[in-house]
């Protein structure tokens, strides 16, 4: 069966929603999915131009609203045209994070797309408090698009912590970048080891902890891979001693990956962890596209 289906990319017209726009016909075109582009228009700031219209000067309001429509429809078109990706449009009114929302419920959107600038509602949406609501409430996976798309995913960045969830992001991964590279990431710490060096364990012993932890790691890293049916081929493996975020930012660079993927939910402490700080840091600093998933496969 095939995982993704549909997409969906909304976009304020901007440059870099263009860009998430263009990254996701690409993504379409490879899997044979489906592509919805939306532009919302703000219900609340359309009523205000209405109001500061004067009646003599026509609708102004639908004026509005057809120019926009053509911006939507132009784009639509050259994206589906460059990318030979089929591609609807949605042109909307009312409260953006609303009707976005909506939409992908009604198309069933296996992927929602968006740039990281734009307008500051989309830009809010992404770093402020409404990305927190969505990614803990929402199943629906986001992509958030940093680069111009000049080619389609080489080397994708998976973070895992060995949750039922690893899997799933794994597999979620190969659906969205079948050829490329997977680089299976996990950073670890021995647990309580700032509490161990400062009750004065010598660092010998604590060395042989690391050891033995990453020997650990290493064989659920193995069992990972064969329960997400994966193989070996096009797959590697990294285990690192240090910070989760310092590590996986620090292997984006050395292993020149071009999309992150990390799956939002985790066990106990590690799940905080990554719905919140790990999470945050890695969409404000990463150079490449981030994709947060909490999706299961069939």
């Amino acid at each position: 069966m095939q995982s993704i289906r549909t997409l969906l990319a909304a976009s304020d017209l901007s440059a870099f929603a263009r860009h998430a726009a263009e990254r996701a016909a690409m993504v379409a075109s490879e899997v044979g999915a489906r592509l919805s582009i939306a532009h919302v228009v703000n219900g609340s700031g359309l009523n205000a131009l209405r109001h500061l219209v004067d009646v003599g000067t026509g609708d102004v309001a639908a004026r509005l609203l057809d120019e926009v429509r053509g911006e939507v429809r132009e784009l639509v078109d050259d994206i589906g045209q460059r990318y030979g990706a089929r591609v609807d449009m949605h042109l909307a009114t009312g409260a953006v994070m609303s009707e976005l929302s909506e939409y992908a419920e009604v198309i069933d959107a296996d992927l929602l797309v968006l740039g990281a600038r734009g307008s500051s509602v989309v830009r809010e949406w992404l770093l402020g408090t409404t990305t927190e609501r969505m990614l803990s409430k929402s199943s629906r996976a986001m992509l958030v698009v940093k680069q111009m798309p000049h080619e389609n995913y080489q080397r994708v960045l998976v973070p895992v912590d060995f949750s039922p969830r690893s899997a799933d992001a794994l597999r979620f991964a190969r659906s969205v970048a079948p050829k490329a590279d997977l680089i299976l990431l996990h950073a670890f710490e021995v647990p309580f080891e700032g509490k161990l060096r400062y009750a004065g364990v010598e660092s010998d012993a604590l060395a042989a902890l690391r050891v033995t932890a990453k020997r650990e790691a290493v064989e659920k890293m193995n069992a990972l891979v064969d329960a997400a049916g994966l193989g070996d081929a096009g797959v590697r493996r990294i285990v690192l001693h240090g910070d989760a975020a310092a590590t996986i930012l620090a292997q984006e660079q050395e292993q020149d990956c071009d999309l992150i993927v990390i799956g939002k939910r985790g066990l106990g402490l590690l799940e905080e962890l990554l719905l919140g700080s790990v999470t945050k840091h890695i969409l404000a600093q990463s150079n490449g596209d981030v994709m947060v998933t909490d999706r299961e496969f069939d």
